[in-house]
């Protein structure tokens, strides 16, 4: 017997076990389309975001289907052979929304930091990575690890260990498959247009020494990010 005690289960999983419960149900027929996110929040007493890290974790698992421009679609009944619903293979990654919150809050202050702090190694790193991320933008290439490259070299230049790891672990997180597949709905060359010249202020700022202004230009990069991937899936581009 363990005596681990058991992890208490992360809010989106509990959400799409609610939503599986329905399917497995009937209310929601394989076939039929899925109330809307605002719906389903309000039909759960739960926020948007939450819906949507659950309807992701659902569409991994094959359950639901996306159609970018139609809706979302009940695609299996998600069940095991004993018509319980199958568990989620999600169990332990945290939800990509809940991720970027969390970014937001601990990577304001690392901005604010690194700007009375970076040296001019520091100042180098930044500069190179956000030179990758373009030089990958104009290639085509989505520039997500010139993008971590960048936060990283902001983490480093507060010179506290706990930071960098705190930093690498919310990164990392950005490899597992939630925040693949929000990725592919939502990432875009103009979105990665609009994150570079997000990243041009916070490296500015830093650059001049203003604590305030890289903490403000780090939240606004932030909070731009977490409104691009919570858009309207009818404005998602097209992966067809």
């Amino acid at each position: 017997m363990s005596d681990k005690p058991n992890e208490p289960q992360r809010l989106y999983r509990q959400i799409a076990k609610q939503i599986q419960t329905l399917i497995s149900s009937g209310e929601f027929a394989v076939g039929s389309r899925l109330p809307a996110e605002r719906d389903l929040a309000t039909q759960l007493s739960v926020s948007r975001p939450s819906v949507r890290e659950a309807l992701i974790a659902l569409e991994v698992e094959g359950v639901i289907e996306v159609r970018t421009g139609s809706g979302i679609y009940v695609k299996s009944l998600g069940q095991s052979r004993k018509g319980k619903p199958k568990p989620l293979n999600t169990t332990s990654e945290w939800g990509p929304l809940e991720v970027m919150r969390a970014r937001f809050l601990i990577e304001a202050e690392m901005a604010a930091l690194a700007a009375l702090h970076a040296t001019p190694a520091d100042l180098k790193a930044m500069s190179s990575a956000l030179a990758a991320m373009q030089k990958d933008a104009k290639a085509g290439r989505m520039p997500r690890d010139s993008d971590m490259a960048f936060h990283m070299a902001i983490a480093n230049a507060c010179a506290n260990s706990v930071m960098q790891d705190t930093l690498d672990r919310y990164l990392q997180a950005r490899n597992g498959p939630l925040f693949a597949r929000l990725g592919d709905y939502f990432e875009s060359p103009a979105s990665w247009e609009a994150a570079i010249d997000e990243h041009k202020e916070v490296l500015k700022a830093i650059q001049s020494c203003d604590a305030q202004g890289a903490r403000k230009t780090m939240q606004k990069h932030l909070r731009q990010a977490h409104k691009r991937f919570s858009a309207s899936w009818r404005s998602a581009p097209s992966r067809s």
